[in-house]
């Protein structure tokens, strides 16, 4: 298969992430011989810097021509402590989601054996959790009007959805959920928010169309603590922007760290893959990122394209690299592996994926892993 990738690396740590990524798509495409080509744009804060504009012309236009979008992270402390500021990075990052149409967000949520130590959360309240969150994207508070009064002292945000927006996203998690446990639940505000009744109406009335899916409902403050009582109860969950945004979020202390969850933004034609970390700007150049979003956000776009065992494969390598600690410091404080170490490591037992034996005490110095 040839795919044209963007590759939008972004700000902080996200450039460092996003090369470990392109690093296993090449060792995918090396090892089952298709042809991967990447091509470069600015978004974020970097571009504001050398643009003035978040999201450059330049860049929409390769995303608009691209097979699908690599996307690393946004956000730089000079726009994020400055509640002034006309321009953000963050604006670029929600203009390229409507831009594209990319109207669901799906993010994984596993509980891996070998880190449940690391999860603030109990061993036996998070064991065997495996969740994928559907976040409506494109909808919602995060999109609708906003005002601010003359004086400053009184503001709104609009809440608004539509039936198509909400049946678009909706048959997309009942179909993932038919494919898994067939349990789907809705999180919802319904007992308060007119577009959560909505919601809840047009959710209910598709069920019909899948009747092997048992659907169910909660309220957002309930799914936020069940959360951390049980995860292991949900399967697929469905919901709007931002109690997506939240809960999502929320779910990232389950696996023991940010730097293992991933996502895929997608809609009718175009495919956004991201760690949902954000650009860490404290850790940027000191090689201590976690890739691992990264690669399984790499892993979720062979995925799209029906590549399903490769992007097993680079999942079998992220899970031997974990199971073997060989991890950035969020997950081994003293290991002493970086970003590149990790890439390198997932990289050559995609390539060397028969061999037994590791030689871990290389990996430290980038010499041959797997000997």
């Amino acid at each position: 298969m040839n795919l044209h990738i963007g590759v939008l690396s972004g700000d902080g740590i996200g450039p460092e992430v996003t090369n470990q990524s392109i690093k296993i798509l090449t060792a995918i495409a090396d090892k089952y011989q298709h042809t991967f080509t990447f091509q470069h744009e600015l978004v974020g804060a970097i571009a504001i810097d050398e643009t003035g504009n978040p999201l450059p012309q330049k860049t929409l236009n390769l995303c608009l021509e691209a097979d699908a979008v690599l996307f690393g992270a946004i956000g730089n402390p000079k726009y994020d402590n400055n509640p002034a500021a006309k321009v953000r990075p963050e604006q670029g990052l929600l203009a390229l989601r409507k831009a594209l149409g990319l109207f669901a967000n799906i993010r994984p949520v596993k509980a891996y054996d070998t880190l449940l130590d690391k999860s603030p959360l109990k061993k036996h309240i998070i064991q065997d959790t495996d969740i994928v969150i559907y976040r409506e994207l494109t909808g919602g508070i995060y999109f609708g009007e906003k005002t601010l009064s003359e004086d400053g002292t009184a503001a709104s945000d609009l809440c608004s959805y539509s039936k198509t927006e909400i049946e678009r996203v909706a048959h997309l998690a009942f179909k993932a959920a038919q494919s898994r446990r067939k349990k789907l639940t809705l999180v919802d505000k319904a007992n308060v928010l007119e577009t959560s009744r909505l919601w809840r109406k047009v959710v209910t009335a598709m069920a019909s169309q899948y009747p092997d899916v048992e659907l169910d409902f909660l309220f957002v403050d309930n799914a936020a603590m069940q959360m951390v009582l049980n995860p292991s109860q949900f399967d697929v969950i469905l919901t709007e922007n931002m109690f997506g945004d939240i809960i999502s979020d929320e779910a990232s202390v389950i696996g023991g760290s940010i730097g293992l969850l991933a996502s895929a933004s997608i809609g009718e034609k175009y495919a956004l893959f991201e760690p949902i970390h954000g650009s860490y700007p404290q850790a940027t150049g000191k090689g201590i990122a976690n890739p691992i979003a990264s690669i399984l956000s790499a892993a979720m776009l062979l995925d799209h394209f029906g590549l399903l065992e490769e992007a097993e494969t680079v999942r079998d390598a992220v899970e031997r690299a974990i199971d073997l600690e060989i991890c950035t410091p969020d997950l081994n404080a003293h290991g002493g592996y970086s970003t590149e170490n990790v890439g390198t490591f997932i990289e050559d037992f995609i390539e060397n994926v028969d061999a037994l034996h590791i030689n871990t005490g290389n990996i430290k110095v980038g010499q041959s892993t797997i000997i």
